[in-house]
């Protein structure tokens, strides 16, 4: 551990001295135009779930800092060609009194699930060609498409998730983007390296017609999970006093159609996302409805999004990760809030949510609440207070309470 921190905190220095003597040998700058980013993140979390009586696990606590360097450059003075390379690294001092999940990391199931494991590793490293309006991306990177609900880097944690791709990105086309990728594997959130051999593809279209109108179509086909398929309408309306923002969303999810395919594993379930927003002067207010659909006719599973950003979803206690017992999830939810340059961001949530099918089909409800907002004579640093209270309803597996807090800092820097 001790040797991945020292590399990834050397890696500037090593960086720019090969800059200043491949010119000197060569002729040729190998690197120019280096920039260098980085980010730290300290936050603390507590997490507790056994305030319901069938709870045996201990409350955790978890004190975590994120240490993000990358470095950019462009290569052999090729007009186009860049490069970039990034290492995190995630520390706890010591402070283990939580589950982080994981393959065998600091697996401690006494206690409450908090899955930032403390590792360190490459999280991205690609190669940039662009050709007018078309980037070519090759290697480790993070996606992030649309709103993140399926595909996403989880950036939320600590460790986020990346992707071993081949993306291709178009925007000849006026209001036009489109995007391809090849999908060979991807680090999930506290694993410790990529799956292998998923062969997955990306499919993504954008068209905005207007302020007020964007039209967008994808298809993401996970090799040996499923084929998720659909579109969205979004946009923006001024409405004098008021500045709306909408979504409304369509997606169906059947079984994988690429190799890999599990036996005996189907998926056959619906999907919609209804979202109206609105700011007045600075007081924000939204209502949604989501609908994860629960297996259909001779499915074994319902709607999964395994490969988003789910914390954004849900309820940020993280109650339903996983999947949704085949029974399907509604989430209805309404939000208020207040946001400004100078006094920060102030966000409530509340959800109630509901199984589709069974005989118990209340699954809780959540109150959240937020309030972020930069940190007075420091730049580029910003302070995040949060919370997350669900209570249980009747349907098993949703019957216990669970209470989550964080208080974080984040700072982030660039420089050439």
């Amino acid at each position: 551990m001790k040797k991945m921190l020292l590399s990834i905190a050397a890696l500037p220095c090593l960086l720019t001295g090969f800059h200043v003597s491949a010119s000197a040998d060569d002729g040729i700058n190998v690197l120019s135009n280096v920039k260098f980013s980085g980010e730290i993140r300290p936050r603390y979390e507590s997490a507790d779930s056994h305030l319901g009586t069938d709870s045996t696990r201990d409350a955790a606590k978890a004190f975590t800092t994120r240490t993000t360097i990358g470095v950019g450059a462009d290569l052999f003075q090729v007009d186009g060609l860049s490069a970039y390379l990034e290492g995190t690294s995630v520390n706890n001092f010591g402070y283990t009194d939580y589950n982080a999940g994981g393959t065998g990391i600091n697996l401690n199931t006494k206690y409450d699930l908090i899955k930032d494991p403390q590792q360190a590793r490459i999280t991205q490293a690609y190669i940039d060609y662009k050709i007018g309006k078309t980037l070519i991306r090759a290697g480790r990177q993070d996606v992030n498409l649309d709103n993140q609900r399926f595909i996403g880097t989880v950036d939320w944690r600590q460790m986020k998730q990346t992707y071993d791709a081949v993306a291709i990105v178009d925007n000849s086309i006026d209001n036009l983007s489109l995007l391809g990728a090849y999908v060979a594997g991807y680090i999930g959130v506290g694993e410790a390296q990529a799956s292998t051999n998923t062969k997955s593809v990306l499919l993504h279209g954008a068209y905005k017609v207007n302020d007020m109108l964007t039209v967008t179509a994808y298809d993401y086909m996970l090799a040996s999970i499923s084929d998720t398929y659909g579109a969205a309408l979004t946009g923006n309306i001024d409405a004098g006093v008021a500045k709306l923002d909408y979504r409304a969303e369509y997606a169906k999810q059947t079984d994988p159609s690429l190799e890999y395919q599990v036996k005996n594993v189907k998926a056959d379930a619906q999907y919609y996302n209804l979202d109206l927003g609105a700011n007045i002067s600075g007081f924000l207010a939204g209502l949604n409805y989501e609908s994860l659909g629960k297996a259909e006719g001779s499915a074994t599973k319902g709607f999964n999004t395994p490969l988003a950003t789910l914390h954004a979803f849900n309820g940020w206690a993280d109650v339903f990760l996983g999947s949704t017992n085949n029974a399907g999830l509604n989430d209805a939810n309404v939000r208020l809030g207040y946001a400004d340059k100078s006094l920060g961001k102030l966000l409530a949530v509340y959800h109630k949510f509901d199984a589709q099918t069974g005989a118990k089909k209340d699954l809780g409800s959540e109150f959240d609440v937020s309030y972020g907002n930069k940190i007075p004579g420091i730049n580029n640093l910003t302070g995040l207070v949060k919370g997350a209270f669900y209570k249980g309803g009747d349907a098993t597996g949703f019957t216990n309470d669970k209470t989550v807090a964080w208080l974080m800092l984040d700072y982030k820097f660039a420089m050439k």
